[in-house]
């Protein structure tokens, strides 16, 4: 089964998605200005601490106070196996400038929840340079290996400091190892230099933006290709390639098809699917996933398919493929909190057992925390979720402005469905293309100057016309190629330079 990641940006977005066999398995997005602040360290300076929270509001210039625990030391370490004896740190008082870690993006009316425990993260290692711990991944389960391991990590470790292991240090040699520990000994200082120089609210150490965090944690030998739909992203790409051990750089192809590189490899198609509330499987039958205020609900149903042998062996091979099929799902939808599945009736004890224990299966391959309650006599699972930081909902949807509870295309993704039909346009051969859509949605389009980059790059020998509609709403729009030379167009249409 062929392993493939794709890497693009376009509409201020950088965009990474892996599929295998040619299905959608995760994505993740970033906004280029604004980026994600987790792992971000900053200058701080403190601007109250309350003694009945045991916490302290830190000014670290991003508009809201952050949020610090004084209780909470090092939330990384209850990740990991190992000895734990850390290093006290002194009281703090207010006006105090202090460096702090986000180890909590801002949501909501909520500023960041930040740490004094600063951690940097390598591909084998994690650099805990205030922190005496010696932990390791728990998902290394070779007691000899783990041994070693720590053994040799251990021997690393110089004071108030420490190491954490992680799952990709099995292939790790020692020379390797002691390579990285130098390397993230040398950002530390840096950040401390550079933080020596800088006003309070200064960003003193930015975590790797998201294709590269890609490139760090997740890609190695066992992928097949990686396509990257920007030049300039692609020479980023190209120089971590080159010097990871585990990945032939060969295999990393700069993508200039005509079409959007999603659209090439049938992947738009399925970030749509991800904004309905009804998921189809492969056998006829169908998922409704429907989000509430406490908890989200999902209803397997047969559909279409009525199987070959008798009624239970249907329900049975449905509920099979909706157990796989929904822990994919929650992945990519991000679903956090409860979720309950309500899966057919299976009147087979076996049959039970069975999806009960495929359902933990597959989701045990989530990077998210989960854990699986067992099936009631109505054949109902519950099971609950981390949500993890990437929302590549918020990305897909926001909220219908015209309802309260529901939800639209957001712009960004309805902004990428039109770039995807003007270049579908102009693969086909037309020199112009003709966009009809909402009113106030072009108005954002020129305002922000979404297509910029495309009109003078790709499409500078092209025309690309557009007609806003009042009457329309936000998710309609139609796009259409024309080679006339002369076109008759109404007189609001706008041509975009």
């Amino acid at each position: 089964m062929k392993k493939e990641w794709f890497f693009d940006r376009f509409c201020g977005e950088q965009i990474v998605a892996y599929a295998e066999g040619g299905i959608l398995k995760d994505a993740a997005v970033e906004n280029e200005k604004s980026g994600n602040e987790l792992g971000n360290i900053y200058k701080g300076k403190v601007k109250n601490v309350v003694e009945g929270m045991q916490a302290a509001f830190v000014d670290c210039g991003m508009g809201r106070n952050c949020y610090l625990p004084l209780n909470e030391r090092a939330a990384i370490i209850s990740r990991y196996d190992g000895g734990e004896v850390l290093t006290p740190s002194a009281p703090l008082k207010e006006g105090d400038e202090i460096l702090v870690q986000v180890v909590k993006p801002a949501r909501g009316s909520k500023g960041a929840k930040v740490t004094r425990d600063l951690s940097f993260v390598g591909k084998s290692l994690i650099y805990l340079p205030n922190s005496r711990f010696l932990g390791i991944s728990r998902k290394l389960l070779d007691e000899e290996l783990r041994a070693t391991l720590l053994k040799e990590v251990g021997k690393l470790i110089d004071g108030d400091e420490g190491y954490i292991v992680r799952t990709a240090a099995k292939d790790a040699t020692k020379r390797r190892l002691k390579t990285e520990a130098e390397y993230l000994k040398r950002i530390y200082r840096l950040t401390l230099e550079t933080a020596a120089s800088s006003p309070v609210g200064a960003c003193v150490y930015r975590e790797y933006d998201l294709p590269l965090k890609i490139m760090r944690d997740s890609l190695g030998g066992e992928v097949n290709r990686i396509y990257v739909g920007d030049r300039e992203l692609y020479e980023r790409v190209m120089r971590l390639a080159k010097i990871r051990p585990d990945l032939d750089e060969k295999k990393v192809e700069l993508y200039t098809g005509e079409r959007q590189l999603f659209t090439k490899f049938d992947l738009s198609e399925q970030f749509y699917n991800l904004t309905v509330p009804r998921a189809d499987l492969e056998n006829g039958g169908y998922l409704v996933i429907e989000r509430t205020e406490a908890m989200t609900v999902i209803d397997v149903n047969t559909g279409s398919f009525t199987g070959k042998d008798d009624l239970e062996t249907t329900v049975f091979e449905t509920n099979l493929l909706a157990a796989r099929e929904i822990a994919r799902l929650v992945r990519l939808r991000n679903i956090g909190g409860i979720i309950a599945v309500d899966f057919i009736d299976m009147q087979d004890e076996a049959h039970r057992t069975a999806v009960e224990e495929e359902l933990q299966r597959v989701l045990s391959e989530d990077k998210a925390k989960t854990r699986v309650y067992p099936m009631s006599d109505l054949c109902v699972t519950l099971f609950t979720r981390k949500r993890t930081h990437n929302d590549l909902l918020a990305f897909l949807l926001k909220s219908c402005p015209h309802c309260k509870g529901g939800y639209v295309l957001s712009d960004t993704f309805m902004e990428m469905r039109i770039r995807s039909g003007i270049m579908d346009c102009f693969a086909e051969g037309y020199g112009a293309a003709i966009v009809e859509l909402n009113r106030g949605l072009l108005q954002k389009i020129l305002h922000d100057g979404v297509f910029t980059q495309e009109i003078k790059g790709r499409w500078k020998d092209k025309r690309v016309y557009c007609i806003p509609h009042s009457t329309w709403d936000e998710e309609k729009f139609t796009v259409r190629g024309d080679n006339a030379t002369i076109l008759t167009l109404p007189d609001d249409a706008q041509i975009l330079y």
